[in-house]
């Protein structure tokens, strides 16, 4: 899983909200964030599809899956 900032930027790469993508998985906004800043896991059948949704916006969106090191910064 990428880190909690990756995730949030590969899904504002794609133009997405958090609700936008709660809807889509059938939970809140404030269930999806919790996912999306690692506070929460999601459960079994929402953690592979949301696995596979981080893997398609990476290959879709290079530039935003990149992991930043402080280094960098």
């Amino acid at each position: 899983m990428p880190s909690p900032e990756v995730r949030a930027r590969l899904r504002k790469a794609d133009g997405l909200t958090q609700e936008e993508v709660a809807e889509v998985f059938g939970v809140t906004r404030v269930a999806f964030n919790r996912w999306e800043v690692g506070a929460a896991k999601p459960r079994k059948r929402h953690l592979e599809a949301y696995a596979r949704l981080l893997q398609g916006w990476a290959v879709k969106h290079p530039e935003a899956a990149a992991e930043v090191s402080e280094t960098e910064l």
